[in-house]
């Protein structure tokens, strides 16, 4: 009966104003889906599947890339620009991909376990009030110097693992310039209870672990202090004023101030308010230090993967030589002599007289033909040098040093900049550093980038000169400097040998790490400890402003709060635009499924506004909200809130049902819905959505719109505010996109099929 009552309604909606929720298109797809985000700006829809592929499909289902990251992806969202696509990883990684062919941009260890959400918010542009604090600070870099040097990649050699991609170097380029444009905060939330935020995504600014969070909640004019224990982070969303974040978790509450209460307390969901007013107050401050800071991270990777370089192929000449070389010991032995290779080839250049072993090795072993060869090869490893150092180290030296100067500059003006934590005394010491550094770097450019005056031998004289610059246990140029003898060499070979000898000689391979690498690895310590202090006092200046219990789950639940629908999202408030930024607010929505069972309800959800207002005046809004209860056929399999405070639901048929096998899209006008105010009184009533109004949901368009779908339905649910469409999959694996509004501008769907 209450089968044949929904069907009669949703005709009769359907015959007054035509079938809501037009089907664009039903396509199969060979996946199973457990993740999906619309791209914010363009017609595109990014889905991961169970064994953790990535498809990017147009809005007309044309896929642009497919591809397969080889770790488990758990979380997914979009730049604001919509031009990356942000993945978690299972073993806390960030991987920031390229919109335009799927190659990754970046790799980003932000966690130690699962990345469970993420949200990524941009400054709000209505509530930049004086146009002038959009462009308050230019990145003077460009003026002065070209684009910034990309990573090494000579003759085939792995420059290693930096965490950046050297195989989209343009797309990297544009995205370190795109991603200063617009301040923007990355949030990343993990199953331990971390938040981690990231300015573009990219610079890491600040750590909350909710574990440590104190909560303190004022009851009936007491103070009571709680923390969570054993927290797991679900949702995460950021305002579009950067004031405030707004997440759900689940965990266990603990009363800090009288432990002995805290014993019956059952683990729960809970929703709480962080202050994060310091991103929007110091954002002009934390825009400049990020900029140049993130910039600076981007360098070191290259002057890292240049030394790494650098090593790589000298040590793969000189292995070369060793091995050509090996055979001259034993014939010395065969021939019974006792003279070293060293003194043979002493000899040899002195003019006396050669060995029948030294003889029998450059004529039979060796060859002419094969030490050109060696020559060859040897003289190929200093040219890619000179390369490297070139067209990459040099350079991205030349830009640190002068980003350095601007911040050490910024950390000078103490008023604005010591209290995001650039501190000027770390700069300095950063800057000491650096110097050290340069003056090796320095003596690299002398020696490779000075013309060089060895060709490749033609004469056999030549050719024992380079048998002395290569032997195999001792250097022989500093030997000879160190002799009482005098050549007669050209000026330009005597300058040559003097700086070889300055920088180790030809066989010490590995004074590039003793020197070179050693000087860099404290200016990275430097570094690292200079970028620490922002992170710090940003992390410490978060704080927790307000506690909502939500819901108690039982124990035998598995991630109950990540495997239960739930949507957070701000909205404008019209009223107030016309405010300055620091007063520019915004109404937080927070809608999610009861679990079946708890606070002894039954397919019920709840929608709650205000959370984040509930401390202020009386002139502002209180915290209200209101229970839906679905029809008992039916189960919410997912949820999403919608533009213009509208809340989409995805109702499945219970397979023990009558209705098995058929589903609805419901969309909710909750300014239609009764709000009942929600009271946040501490012990007592602990739990308190019971407080709520109940409103009985009938499929019907009293509240909303309807769509009757003929399949059964999964998750995930993606929704496009700004586009107007709905994503959903059945559980036969197809896709069925809906137009959400019939008053979109349908020649733009067309001409987006058409692209």
């Amino acid at each position: 009966m209450a089968e044949e009552q929904m069907e009669e309604a949703a005709s009769s909606s359907a015959a007054a104003s035509g079938t809501p929720f037009q089907l664009q298109f039903d396509k199969p797809i060979p996946f199973q889906i457990k993740l999906a985000e619309w791209n914010p700006e363009k017609d595109l829809l990014a889905m991961v599947t169970d064994d953790s592929k990535v498809l990017l499909h147009r809005f007309n289902w044309q896929r642009l890339w497919t591809i397969s990251p080889g770790k488990c992806i758990t979380s997914i969202c979009w730049s604001p620009d919509g031009k990356i696509v942000a993945l978690g990883t299972e073993d806390g990684l960030v991987l920031l991909h390229d919109v335009e062919n799927g190659k990754m941009l970046r790799s980003i260890k932000s966690h130690d376990v699962a990345i469970v959400c993420l949200n990524w918010a941009e400054d709000e542009p209505l509530s930049r009030t004086d146009k002038k604090d959009l462009l308050s600070y230019e990145d003077r870099t460009t003026r002065f110097f070209p684009p910034a040097p990309v990573m090494p990649r000579i003759g085939g050699l792995n420059s290693g693992d930096t965490g950046l991609a050297d195989e989209n170097e343009e797309a990297i380029q544009a995205f370190s310039s795109a991603s200063c444009q617009w301040f923007n905060i990355l949030s990343t939330g993990d199953k331990d209870g971390c938040i981690c935020f990231s300015i573009f995504g990219i610079f890491p600014v600040g750590k909350i672990n909710i574990n440590k969070v104190p909560i303190h909640v004022q009851s009936s004019g007491k103070r009571t202090s709680y923390r969570l224990q054993d927290v797991s982070i679900s949702k995460v969303s950021l305002s579009r004023n950067l004031h405030q974040l707004v997440l759900l978790c689940s965990g266990k509450l603990i009363n800090t101030d009288n432990l002995s209460l805290s014993y019956d307390i059952s683990v729960g969901v809970h929703c709480l308010h962080l202050d994060t007013s310091i991103f929007s107050n110091r954002k002009n401050e934390l825009h400049q230090v990020s900029q140049q800071a993130s910039s600076i991270q981007d360098l070191v990777e290259v002057v890292r993967a240049s030394i790494s370089m650098m090593s790589k192929q000298w040590s793969n000449a000189m292995n070369l030589f060793h091995e050509k070389f090996s055979a001259l010991p034993s014939l010395l032995t065969a021939h019974g002599m006792e003279s070293s290779s060293e003194d043979e080839f002493m000899s040899l250049l002195f003019g006396t007289h050669t060995s029948p072993a030294l003889h029998q090795f450059l004529v039979s072993s060796l060859g002419e033909a094969g030490l050109k060869r060696i020559a060859k090869t040897i003289e190929s490893a200093g040219r890619e040098l000179r390369i490297v150092v070139s067209e990459h180290l040099q350079p991205a030296v030349e830009i640190i040093s002068f980003r350095l100067a601007e911040l050490r500059g910024l950390a000078r003006w103490r008023s604005r900049f010591q209290n995001i934590g650039l501190d000027e005394k770390l700069m300095d010491g950063v800057t000491e550093r650096f110097q050290n550094f340069f003056s090796w770097v320095l003596k690299c450019v002398k020696i490779l980038l000075s013309e060089p005056t060895d060709q490749v031998p033609s004469t056999n004289s030549e050719l024992v000169v380079i048998f002395l610059k290569f032997l195999l246990d001792k250097d022989p140029i500093k030997q000879l400097l160190e002799t009482d003898q005098i050549f007669e060499w050209d000026i330009d070979t005597t300058k040559h040998v003097e700086h070889l000898v300055a920088f180790g000689g030809f066989t010490d391979t590995q004074f590039l790490e003793r020197s070179l690498a050693k000087q860099f690895m404290e200016l990275e310590e430097s570094l690292k400890e200079a970028f620490l202090m922002p992170f710090t006092t940003i992390s410490s200046q978060i704080h927790c402003q307000g506690l909502l219990p939500l819901y108690p789950v039982t124990s035998s639940d598995a991630s109950p709060s990540t495997s239960t629908p739930a949507s957070i999202a701000f909205y404008k408030q019209d009223k107030d635009s016309q405010h300055s930024a620091s007063s520019y607010s915004s109404t937080d929505y927070i809608c999610f499924k009861i679990p079946d069972g708890s606070l002894n309800l039954r397919n019920f959800v709840a929608v709650i506004k205000d959370f984040c207002n509930s401390r202020s005046t009386s002139s502002t809004p209180s915290l209200s909200g209101f229970l839906l209860h679905i029809p008992v056929e039916y189960e919410c399999v997912d949820l999403s809130l919608y533009k213009d405070n509208q809340v989409v639901l995805l109702l499945s048929g219970k397979s023990s049902s009558e209705s098995a096998g058929r589903s609805w899209m419901v969309m909710l006008q909750t300014e239609n819905l009764s709000f009942s105010q929600l009271s946040r009184t501490f012990p007592a009533n602990y739990y308190n959505l019971q407080e709520l109004e109940v409103l009985e949901h009938q499929l019907d368009t009293n509240y909303g719109k309807v769509r009757s779908i003929p399949h059964a339905l999964s998750t995930p649910l993606a929704v496009s505010a700004s586009r107007g469409v709905a994503c959903v999959f059945s559980s036969r694996r197809h896709a069925l996109v809906y137009i959400l509004d019939e008053d979109e501008d349908e020649d733009e769907d067309e001409d987006s099929e058409m692209e």
